[in-house]
């Protein structure tokens, strides 16, 4: 049975692409990209049918990574066939959680730097849209910090279904 998760910020065209793209490849480095299924979305559908912002698609090439993405809405029906939805910041949080059919897929949204044992109390990773390249460099780090711990929660969660 496949395991997904589902990356979320405001427009899907920053953070959560980025997300998406990182635990991609932390994901199929692990040997989990059969079991582990990874997109992304938005809280709104402003960038709908968009691709990743050009300063997104930049800091990934540099990092070695591979970005081809198109922007879509978060629909509150997904949460049946997800497994975990990642939050980029506290808004996207409470805006998932609202939008969840059920307290048992409300349980399902997590924040991502939640993953990051070394993120202490600030767990948003900050909108980098309207600064400059800089922001998109630290918006990855934060992501690759915290995918590490995502993917063993991931893993777990994995290797419980199997056993």
């Amino acid at each position: 049975m496949t395991y997904r998760v589902c990356f979320v910020c405001t427009g899907n065209i920053c953070r959560s692409p980025m997300a998406e793209v990182v635990f991609r490849a932390r994901v199929a480095e692990a040997g989990l990209d059969g079991l582990v299924e990874v997109d992304s979305a938005g809280t709104g559908g402003w960038h709908e049918g968009d691709g990743a912002d050009p300063r997104t698609v930049a800091v990934l090439e540099e990092n070695g990574y591979a970005a081809d993405h198109t922007a879509r809405q978060f629909q509150p029906s997904w949460f049946s066939r997800l497994d975990l939805v990642v939050a980029l910041d506290s808004g996207h949080l409470g805006a998932l959680r609202r939008l969840a059919p059920t307290a048992e897929d409300a349980r399902k949204v997590r924040l991502l730097r939640s993953y990051d044992s070394a993120a202490g109390d600030d767990l948003d990773v900050p909108d980098p849209y309207y600064g400059g390249a800089d922001g998109f460099g630290d918006c990855l780090e934060m992501v690759e910090a915290a995918s590490a711990g995502l993917l063993a929660a991931v893993r777990a969660d994995v290797e419980g279904r199997v056993a």
